[in-house]
């Protein structure tokens, strides 16, 4: 089986998906002759054509505004947004229409609509290019949220989204485009959205992360190992809705929680965890749940941005400290 980047991931689950549908199709700012500014569509417009890979102008709206138009005439288009910081623009069109066109409508139109943006710090990048806003993605009702961490994962939910009758936001970690590697086989088998898996069985903490952060996550929990401390860790990868129960069943099986997110802190998607905790397994709490996060703060230039992210070291502090509470 080959190893392939999360990039190269991203790319074969949409030439899969466009060879097994030809009502699949991807558009963006550059992703045709350029392959897109990451190159995850390198490839595409030569192999399936101009008509279905489509160069747009700069404008983000637009692109949002083209998905709509055309899921609603039953094509499954999958919209580029070249960085998360631009995605401001398109949540016109996610709020007020691709997100309740099923609503609005009785049922009788979906919108299966994909939007790919890629999200985080990491990587050096321009302000407006790290954004991490997923939570704000995730309040919106009628839309659905994931952010996969691995090649593999990548791939089979890429794939699943991109089949999902509804409209999908799918987040990809910049970070882990070309950092990550993993054995993708390119069978067309989708992976089940709604589900967080659980990559570290463990008994003494439960660590949930999901996109880039499951880098660091896996690195503490192995470093708590040299500890004495056995953490599960989970990688939720949908967002919205997601994977209550394995939550729930993973906490009711440590006693303890620590969830690490990129985003900042005030009103990150972390703190819908927490609540979710504290109304559905409270008793089965030892300890607070702590959340390790980013600032709240707009994400600095790259000099600094590595202050700015959850470090390996903050998420094992946390760790340690709820393992040692009381």
């Amino acid at each position: 089986m080959p190893e392939v980047t999360l990039v190269e991931a991203i790319n074969l689950a949409l030439a899969r998906a466009m060879q097994d549908d030809p009502e699949v199709v991807v558009l963006g700012e550059d992703v045709g002759v350029n392959g897109g500014v990451f190159r995850a569509t390198a490839g595409l417009q030569e192999r399936f054509g101009p008509g279905r890979v489509i160069d747009t102008p700069l404008a983000e709206l637009l692109i949002s505004g083209l998905c709509v138009g055309m899921s609603a005439q039953g094509l499954r288009p999958v919209g580029e947004i070249q960085f998360m910081g631009f995605i401001y623009p398109c949540l016109d069109q996610l709020v007020n229409h691709a997100s309740r066109l099923r609503n609005r409508t009785q049922g009788r139109i979906t919108c299966p609509m994909v939007l790919r943006t890629p999200s985080g710090a990491g990587i050096h990048a321009p302000e407006h290019h790290s954004e991490s806003i997923e939570a704000m993605l995730a309040h919106i009702p009628g839309l659905r949220v994931v952010f996969p961490s691995s090649p593999e994962r990548a791939y089979g939910l890429l794939l699943a989204a991109i089949r999902d009758p509804d409209p999908v936001v799918f987040i990809e970690p910049t970070r882990l485009y070309r950092t990550a590697r993993g054995e993708v086989e390119d069978s067309g088998e989708a992976l089940p959205l709604d589900v967080a898996f659980v990559l570290l069985e463990g008994s003494d903490v439960t660590l949930i992360s999901w996109g880039a952060m499951v880098k660091e996550t896996l690195a503490a929990a192995e470093v708590l190992a040299d500890d004495g401390f056995g953490a599960e860790v989970i990688d939720l990868a949908t967002l919205k809705p997601y994977d209550e129960q394995t939550v729930l069943a993973s906490v009711a099986k440590t006693g303890r929680c620590v969830i690490v997110h990129e985003a900042a802190r005030t009103g990150g998607f972390g703190a819908e965890i927490a609540a979710l905790i504290a109304e559905r397994g409270l008793n089965s709490l030892l300890a607070p749940v702590a959340r390790v996060t980013g600032y709240d703060t707009v994400i600095p230039l790259s000099r600094l941005e590595q202050h700015y992210m959850p470090s390996v070291e903050r998420i094992v502090t946390a760790a340690r400290q709820v393992c040692q509470f009381g």
